[in-house]
């Protein structure tokens, strides 16, 4: 090799070094940080990680390094939570100082700090407090909700009568149950289920909460600033997310011309009232793209969700029919079939309560949760966590704690059941996250899943294609979201 390019590697190779060390000690001035695997320079981490199973990747981490470690993805630091009791001194007992939201590409990208997941600091309050308060008054967690829940699991039953007991995949219609709650909260009118732009949406929702589960999307998290231009899946995520907040936004045009702010009809009448009040102040985080990303936060996070776990739920109850029999015999005793489920059954209903709870805890729908961040540098037990830094506080290994829950890899009511077979609540049951910045419609998806479950079991018994020992219960791809594979069943009516 001649001189200059002996030149030219020592150099480069010098470069490396120095990345190398500046990954590996940034952060260090302000403490000392959880241990974890050297990183790599560019890449940090990401040859220990499986993008088609994150959550994997990280228990053996955590095997290796404790309750608390530091990754790299790419050249962003993240420090990883796993436990029960680490998650809750971080998000509960120490949640002042946990309750940024972490920037990870993907959802940086399209919300722009927008809406109410993905925002950040006095905005991010500002639209949590008001979006809190409007859903308490349309009725989130009483009775007006309750009966707008009732009247849609009417409507999903008479549509799975129409399937005459063949079978079906119930991953859409399951979604326009759960979308058309959300709808009569946003825009105070629900969606027949053959409409055609309520159908539009559907398919959007469905396919990126798809997407956002598959590798590529983990890949695009790491790469560098230039990863916009790549071709791949993104750009089909970030196309579907304008596509449905255009569909908002033409919904929020019909409200202007008849709102009366006097009479607010529903959560965008509230927000654009709000808006008005605003207008002269400066540090008002009330505008159109602001309400647009919330719509479709609420849609993300009210839809998929919940449609996802009913989907879960039925497929579980395919794989253990002594589970499904167990629950038709409860709702006879408990509720017949001559009047429709309301909520304050549950409390008569332990044990199709337990199947509910358990399904949630069984299928890790969210396993990673969503990113935190620290708000300042950070004592936390024996380290500092530099202001900024990305926490992944891990819900699969709160769900799947063995002292907990024994034999946590095995679907089992019992989970939730005291000897009596009572109802037994778990401080480890948090799936829709915990502390400040825990899911804004936990209880509206609390109530849904109940009612939605025992109105379909009321009316239904489900049956498998072929043989139920042959279902897979797995995951094709485990992200930060878990998708229940593709499945059909047959609903047959009593």
């Amino acid at each position: 090799m001649d001189p200059l390019g002996l030149t030219t590697t020592a150099l480069l190779a010098c470069v490396f070094f120095l990345i190398f060390l500046s990954l590996h000690n940034h952060g260090f001035k302000s403490g000392k940080l959880p241990p974890g695997p050297i990183p790599l320079p560019f890449i940090g981490n990401i040859l220990q990680l499986d993008f088609k199973n994150m959550a994997a990747s990280l228990s053996l981490l955590a095997e290796k390094y404790g309750p608390i470690f530091t990754i790299y993805l790419g050249t962003q630091r993240v420090v990883v939570l796993y436990g029960y009791n680490i998650v809750k001194e971080a998000l509960i007992d120490q949640g002042e100082a946990f309750m940024e939201r972490g920037d990870i590409p993907i959802f940086k990208d399209f919300a722009r700090g927008q809406g109410i997941v993905f925002s950040h600091g006095e905005r991010w309050k500002q639209i949590r407090r008001f979006s809190l308060m409007t859903l308490r008054n349309f009725g989130m967690g009483k009775r007006s909700i309750e009966e707008r829940i009732q009247e849609e699991a009417q409507c999903l039953v008479e549509e799975l009568r129409k399937m005459k007991g063949q079978p079906t995949d119930p991953t859409f219609i399951l979604g326009c149950a759960s979308c058309n709650v959300i709808c009569s909260i946003l825009f105070h009118n629900r969606f027949k289920y053959n409409d055609e732009k309520f159908l539009y949406l559907m398919n959007l929702l469905i396919e990126n909460f798809t997407l956002l589960s598959k590798p590529w999307i983990q890949f695009y998290n790491i790469l560098p600033a230039f990863r916009v231009y790549l071709p791949g899946q993104h750009k089909r995520v970030f196309q579907n997310i304008e596509e449905i907040k255009q569909f908002i936004l033409e919904r929020v045009k019909d409200h202007q011309k008849v709102l009366n702010p006097n009479n607010p009809q529903d959560y965008i009448d509230c927000y654009l009232s709000k808006m008005q009040q605003e207008k002269e102040n400066p540090q008002s985080g009330f505008d159109l793209e602001n309400l647009k990303m919330t719509g479709l936060d609420l849609f993300g996070a009210g839809t998929e969700t919940t449609s996802s776990t009913l989907r879960y739920g039925l497929l579980l109850l395919l794989k253990h029919p002594e589970v499904q029999a167990k629950i038709h015999k409860e709702i006879a005793r408990v509720i017949g079939h001559n009047r429709v489920p309301s909520i304050k059954d549950r409390q008569d209903m332990p044990y199709t309560d337990a199947v509910v709870h358990e399904v949630q805890r069984f299928i890790n729908l969210s396993p990673l949760n969503l990113p935190h961040a620290v708000v300042q540098d950070t004592q936390f037990r024996q380290y500092v966590i530099p202001k900024g830094t990305t926490i992944f506080p891990l819900l699969f290994s709160v769900l799947s704690d063995s002292k907990e829950f024994p034999n946590p890899d095995q679907f089992d009511p019992q989970h939730f059941l005291d000897k009596n077979g009572k109802f037994k609540k778990s401080d480890y049951f948090m799936p829709f996250s915990s502390g400040k910045r825990s899911c804004l419609g936990e209880g509206l998806a609390k109530m849904e899943l109940f009612l939605f479950f025992t109105t379909i079991l009321q009316n239904f018994t489900l049956k498998p294609v072929g043989d139920p020992k042959e279902l897979s219960i797995k995951s094709n791809d485990v992200g930060f979201t878990n998708v229940p594979p593709p499945y059909q069943l047959c609903f047959v009516p009593h």
